[in-house]
């Protein structure tokens, strides 16, 4: 699968080093609005997400550095807010049916998730600061697909 270099406007919006950022620059190279945007819209979710021990490390904190909750109804109704619908592709016992691989994803616009993480792939070219394919053996649980 073809891959091309892209931060999302992560480096023009002045952010500096490593983040675990993927879920911001997915959707900011998905929607192409800007890095800063989408940072900021994530980050106060993160601040409204209660506190459990499993959401300690970011829950009431605004950033998102490190990492987003995708599984919160806030994030999703998001999601939903900028044109995308979520397909999946792994239910629990079927293992894994798509990889991410241009012949198995579909053309348009999708935001993949695979495990820990999210990427952008823009007809079949990943749009990332990695290549996070495992030459295309990476299993992809769902996607959401830009309408």
């Amino acid at each position: 699968m073809e891959f091309i270099f892209n931060d999302g406007g992560r480096a023009k919006a002045g952010f500096k080093g490593k983040a675990s950022d993927c879920v911001c620059r997915s959707i900011a190279i998905a929607t192409g609005k800007p890095y800063q945007e989408i940072y900021d819209v994530l980050a106060d979710m993160n601040e409204s997400t209660r506190k459990t021990k499993r959401t300690q490390k970011t829950a009431g904190k605004k950033t998102a550095d490190k990492g987003i909750y995708t599984t919160r109804k806030a994030f999703k109704d998001y999601m939903v807010s900028l044109g995308f619908s979520w397909v999946s592709t792994m239910g629990i016992g079927t293992g894994c049916k798509v990889h991410l691989k241009a012949s198995e994803i579909p053309a348009g616009v999708i935001i993949a998730r695979v495990t820990r993480h999210y990427c952008c792939v823009i007809d079949g070219v990943i749009h990332d600061t990695h290549d996070p394919s495992r030459n295309e053996s990476r299993c992809v649980y769902g996607y959401w697909k830009l309408n």
